[in-house]
Formats: structure tokens, C-alpha cells, sequence
């Protein structure tokens, strides 16, 4: 359904914020008015997820915490959930990888930006008591590194900015911003790759080598040059035009090593076409016939 993604200084009061924004987004639901789909209301932090404050001491340690917050966004990303992350989120580039992950299930996105200034936030983290304050050194580090969210990019937009003099989140304009608001659909960079089956380089080796072979002893056996050809194989037939001169073995092979390379790189790295990708004998050898008849010099 969507993804909001909270953004802010450490100790900016973002945890506030987001359960602010939970309650009211939970209350909205239950509503008798509602009259919308069954949906659910996720809250992802920190805390939720077992991140120690320690993690973001040094960056060999942010990264795996990094990369538990993401997969579990990808976990929760569904059609019936909005998703709520409370997190530094400071790194514009996170930002934009959940923002792909979030166009790939095709949900609504926002940013929620919370405003405090830096001395506010030093302030704050020195008045805890919960055993989750930063270390001043580390506090200081992430401050200077916060890289501030903007409306003028795809992937904080559309944003809201609650400053810490705010009572509570604009709740009204993220409900239409997560309800009413476009749906991106996802690009080539953000659709799953279709791989191929396991036995689709054989069956391409296979279904090549066999109508090379049963060209050139179709041209000996029949005599005939040029035209179109019937070439018959265990289980598939196809048609392939031949130039009026005999085709030999070493210029068909050297087609089929052209064709199979070709190929390979949509085997092993997946391909994005539009459609299910046929890998069947049947659609090789067509393709197969196709390349000949285009290559074959007349």
C-alpha cells in the first residue's frame, strides 16, 4: 500500500513522530467510515529490529544494520501494508534503494522530514535515561554526515517537514499522499529479473547443433539450392530460406556460435522483456531459423 520513510537527526524526536503518525493512522482504519481495503499498519526502528545505537559507532557495523533494516522493509512492503520507518535514514542513497524496493511492489511512497536543530538534538540525547543516547563522538559524526531530504527529488517526494516546535505530524496530507497519491510503476532498474530455466543453455546448444546437422544433410540429400526449407527434427519442424548456392558447415557453425553468444548473456544474468521469456525447443529453433534466414549472405 506504501512506504513512509521518517528522516531526520539523531534524537530529533522521530520515534514521537512516527508513533504519532501510527496512532493516527490507526485510528483512521478502524473508522467506520473507512470504507477502503483491509490494511495494516507497520512500525520498523531500531528497537523493533534489535539495532544497537552502538551499530552506527563505525561503518563496518552500520552497514549490516543497514542491511537489516532493508530486508526487512522488503519483508513488510505488501499491497495491504503501510510501512512506517523510523530510522536515521540520513544517507540519500538508502532513501533511494528503499524507494526502488518500494516501486517494485508498486505502493505509494512519502518522506517525513523532523526538523530540530543540532544543538536540540545534543541536548536531548544527553537527557536520556532509556541507555539508548549516542556517544557524543558518534552523535557529532552523524550530524555532520546527515544528508537532508528534498522535495526536488523523486525519491523524498512528496515531502512533509514537522519542525520540533510542531505539536503533532500533518496527518490529513500523508493520509491523501499514501491513499490518492500516484503510483510510480517500476523501471528496468527496479523490476525482478526473469531468469531462465536451468536447462536452457543445453536446450540451446542442443536445438542449434541439431539444425545445423540436419541442414547440411537435407542440402546433401535433396540437391536443391536456394528456397525455402522444411527442416523435420525428433519433436519440431521449422522453415528456414536458404540463398540459391549451397550453405557450407563451417559458415552455418560459425551462425549457431553467434547465436548461442547471443543468448547466453540473457541465461545468465536474466532478462527484463515484457512477457515470459520462451525457452521451449520449439521457440529456439524458431528464433534460430529466423537468425539464419536474416544472416546467411545470398
Amino acid at each position: 500500500m506504501a512506504l513512509i520513510t521518517i528522516s531526520g537527526y539523531p534524537c530529533s524526536g522521530k520515534s514521537q513522530r512516527a508513533a504519532q503518525l501510527k496512532r493516527h493512522l490507526e485510528s483512521r482504519l478502524a473508522d467506520p467510515s473507512y470504507t477502503g481495503p483491509s490494511l495494516s499498519v507497520v512500525l520498523l526502528s531500531d528497537d523493533t529490529l534489535n539495532i544497537d545505537r552502538s551499530s552506527y559507532n563505525d561503518s563496518r557495523s552500520e552497514k549490516p544494520a543497514r542491511g537489516t533494516l532493508f530486508t526487512a522493509v522488503q519483508r513488510n512492503l505488501a499491497q495491504n501494508t503501510i510501512v512506517i520507518v523510523d530510522s536515521l535514514n540520513y544517507i540519500k542513497g538508502f532513501r533511494y534503494q528503499m524507494y526502488c524496493a518500494a516501486r517494485e511492489i508498486k505502493v505509494r511512497v512519502c518522506t517525513v522530514y523532523v526538523l530540530a536543530t543540532p544543538d536540540l538534538c545534543k541536548q536531548w540525547n544527553c537527557e536520556r535515561t532509556d541507555g539508548k543516547a549516542h556517544a557524543p563522538d558518534t552523535l557529532a559524526n552523524l550530524l555532520q554526515r546527515y544528508e537532508e531530504p528534498s522535495s526536488m527529488v523523486r525519491w523524498d517526494s512528496p515531502l512533509f517537514t514537522v519542525s520540533w516546535t510542531d505539536e503533532d505530524v500533518p496527518a490529513d496530507d500523508i493520509w491523501r499522499a499514501i491513499t490518492e497519491g500516484m503510483v510510480k510503476p517500476p523501471n528496468t532498474g527496479t523490476q525482478a529479473v526473469a531468469k531462465a530455466p536451468t536447462d536452457a543453455l543445453r536446450m540451446l546448444e542442443h536445438t542449434t547443433a541439431s539444425i545445423v546437422t540436419a541442414l547440411v544433410s537435407e542440402q546433401a540429400n535433396s540437391g536443391s539450392l536456394g528456397g525455402t526449407t522444411t527442416i523435420a527434427l525428433s519433436t519440431l519442424k521449422v522453415r528456414i530460406t536458404l540463398p540459391p548456392r549451397n550453405v557450407t558447415l563451417s559458415e552455418l557453425q560459425r551462425l549457431k556460435r553467434q547465436f548461442v553468444t547471443l543468448h547466453k548473456k540473457a541465461i545468465t544474468l536474466g532478462t527484463t522483456e515484457k512477457g515470459v521469456v520462451d525457452w521451449s525447443e520449439q521457440s529456439v529453433a524458431d528464433k534460430f531459423a529466423v537468425y539464419l534466414g536474416e544472416n546467411i549472405k545470398f
